[in-house]
């Protein structure tokens, strides 16, 4: 597996680039359609943003053994829901009619951190409730259990580490919770993932604008390095006959 790992951190680094250079893209290409006021948005929501991130899973599956054919990253995305019909991820690994790997990749810049933070929380945890009873009810597999896997890169900045005010009207809150940056809070939301099942494995990636752009980044957390998070994915795909002869 180390093979497959070869120079990880420097091809992440290329993921994260790539990202800022397709937020960067995407925001001019706003600012000449006389959309200016709609790029910081638009850049933040763009989901093209992080393919490279998806180009970069599907090569370490690759090298791991596991094909082409049974790799989607652009096509044929969509798995059944229990609470509706669909849901569509960023990648998938699906083989003999087995979901052997579903991934959800995902970014957050500022300046709305609040509001985005809840967004993408509360997609997380509905898509994993979604899914996992999907599949205790037999949308798809009727025993091996799927991998699934959440990557989010979050914009490093001031705001994004400024000690966070939580309001207490009622009750006093958890106190992991208290004063914590909305990257502390990212960092608690992807452990707390994993502890609780809801998803295999996590990644949590920080990276400021300025030198992400130059692929630097860093990882805050050693439970939740991209590193781990290959080792793990691979190690299932393999063990579940994606591997050519």
């Amino acid at each position: 597996m180390n093979e497959q790992l070869t120079n990880l951190r420097e091809r992440v680094g290329g993921a994260v680039a790539y990202f800022w250079e397709a937020r960067q893209r995407q925001s001019e290409k706003q600012k000449e359609l006389g959309r200016s006021d709609q790029g910081s948005r638009a850049a933040v929501t763009g989901g093209y943003q992080m393919l490279q991130f998806s180009h970069l899973i599907t090569n370490l599956l690759n090298e791991a053994g596991v094909t082409q054919e049974h790799i989607f990253c652009d096509r044929a995305l969509e798995l059944p829901g229990f609470f509706r019909p669909t849901k569509e991820w960023d990648l998938l690994v699906v083989r003999d009619g087995q979901l052997v790997a579903a991934i959800e990749l995902k970014s957050q810049v500022g300046p709305s951190f609040g509001n985005n933070f809840n967004n993408r929380t509360e997609e997380a945890m509905g898509t994993a409730l979604d899914i996992w009873t999907a599949f205790r009810e037999g949308a798809f597999n009727k025993t091996v259990q799927p991998w699934l896997g959440y990557v989010i890169l979050l914009e490093d900045c001031p705001k994004s580490r400024t000690p966070v005010r939580v309001a207490e009207p009622h009750f006093k809150v958890l106190p992991e919770f208290v004063s914590a940056s909305y990257a502390r809070r990212y960092e608690l939301f992807c452990r707390k993932l994993v502890r609780e099942r809801h998803y295999n494995g996590a990644a949590f990636l920080v990276s400021a604008r300025d030198t992400g752009l130059k692929g630097v980044y860093s990882e805050p957390a050693d439970d939740l390095t991209f590193e781990l998070f290959g080792r793990s994915l691979v190690a299932h795909a393999a063990a579940y006959g994606t591997k050519t002869s």
